[in-house]
């Protein structure tokens, strides 16, 4: 570009300009005049959720932010990506969105529920999983977009992508191209199947591969039909894999000096996620099955019937075993051979679980649970997610943001505490195309 060219979108704004959104500059003479939305909070406002700033007098240390001046280019969608970028983020990084003009990721429009109202509103479902970046709209498939995103690149420390295979490869956006022009960056993929293997041109959906994957095999009733989880659990689950690589690496570039291109495939966290069920498989020899809410190396581990409703038990040890037959009053039970241990339990769980639910039967489901609390068993109500975010200990630990204005939407916090602190990215989920494209910080 000639030094007199006219600065693309993403260079540094002229004076006079709102660096939030690349337009004019507030009017002074308006002082009162609410931000955009998508734009910077005002001045003496919480910068994450619109709320009044924190008392100067008040001694108050500043959310953890352990990758302050890191860089990363979000050009994923929906939901493993995002949830990665997001969590980036919420420990200080500057993540920058790249999105489709016009519609921008996907989940935008997957309501309802919508947050706002007209052409600004945007699903609940995008909100969850993009708090603290910024959004710029870039168009591929044109030579001028193309050009953006790999200046973007070049200064980037992490790149993150969920194109199928091969995809960006058309376009020199792919981890060699930019490795080649940035040899620190930080590249990784999500895709359904991986980069290699027989499956790796097929499209990956966090449903389908619960199925391929062997979640759904094991989820469900035995006698009913296999289940899915009720979130996206092989999608949020390979969003944390996927951090978890993007911060080994960037650990690992300080002595290095170069990057990594990460391959982080949704089937293969699913299979990894099997845990003690595919050690089951591998070392047992036998096929697990679905079991309802029983455990397969556990017992008694499930939901059982009160006189009001049901109760989860979570006997984990022989020991909590004797003082849920004591709490009970059925304190021979627990030294019958048949049940005194846990590989004995499990193999006669089938006259034990009648037993237990026949003593369940007798109470309400409160009056276990002050009594099993009382004598040291764990054991659980069964809540829906309106009595989760009603919940005290929810308040206590801070978990629902609550903003005190209205152009912020509720979220869920970080579920990470460093030093008694909650990581909290200062942005909220932006405005499509509300940001330029342009780095924060000097690189890290």
């Amino acid at each position: 570009m000639g030094p007199h060219a006219p600065p693309l979108r993403g260079s540094l704004p002229p004076e006079g300009a709102d660096p939030a959104w690349g337009g004019p500059a507030p009017d002074p003479s308006i002082p009162h005049a609410p931000p955009p939305r998508g734009s910077l909070p005002p001045e003496g406002a919480d910068p994450a959720w619109g709320g009044p700033a924190p008392d100067p007098s008040t001694p108050h240390a500043p959310p953890p932010r352990p990758l302050a001046g890191v860089r990363v280019l979000d050009l994923s969608r929906v939901l493993a990506g995002p949830w990665a970028g997001q969590l980036l983020a919420d420990y200080g990084a500057d993540v920058l969105k790249v999105e489709r003009p016009g519609t921008g990721d996907d989940t935008r429009s997957w309501g309802p529920p919508w947050w706002g109202e007209g052409e600004s509103r945007v699903a609940a479902y995008f909100i969850c999983a993009n708090r603290g970046k910024r959004s710029v709209a870039i168009d591929l498939a044109s030579q001028e977009g193309l050009q953006q995103v790999r200046e973007l690149a070049r200064g980037a420390d992490v790149l993150i992508e969920n194109y199928k295979v091969g995809q960006l490869a058309k376009y020199g956006l792919d981890a060699a191209s930019l490795q080649a022009i940035n040899p620190r960056l930080i590249y990784c993929s999500i895709t359904g199947y991986g980069q290699t293997g027989p499956l790796s041109q097929k499209a990956g959906y966090d449903f389908a591969i619960q199925a391929e994957g062997g979640l759904m095999s094991i989820t469900g009733e035995p006698d009913g039909e296999p289940q899915k989880v009720g979130v996206a659990v092989t999608d949020l689950m390979t969003g944390i894999y996927a951090t978890t690589a993007i911060l080994a690496a960037l650990v690992e570039r300080q002595t290095t000096g170069r990057g990594r291109e990460i391959d982080a495939s949704l089937f293969d966290v699913q299979v990894a996620m099997l845990a003690n069920q595919g050690a089951n498989q591998l070392i047992g020899g036998k096929t697990p099955t679905r079991m309802g809410n029983a455990h397969p190396n556990i017992v008694p581990y499930q939901v059982f019937p009160t006189r009001d409703g049901h109760i989860v038990l979570a006997v984990g040890n022989d020991g909590q075993f004797t003082r849920l037959c004591d709490a009970a009053g059925q304190p021979a039970i627990s030294r019958n051979a048949l049940y005194s241990t846990n590989p004995a339990r499990v193999e006669n769980r089938q006259t034990l679980v009648p037993l237990i639910t026949a003593w369940t039967l007798q109470r309400d489901t409160s009056d276990w649970m002050s009594l099993l609390d009382r004598a040291g068993v764990p054991c659980s109500p069964i809540l829906d997610v309106a009595q989760v975010m009603e919940h005290p200990h929810v308040a206590a630990r801070g978990l629902r943001l609550q903003p005190s204005d209205t152009h912020t939407p509720p979220m869920i916090a970080n579920p990470m505490l460093f030093d008694g602190q909650r990581p909290m990215a200062d942005l909220p989920p932006p405005s499509l195309d509300a940001h330029l494209a342009q780095w924060l910080h000097a690189p890290s």
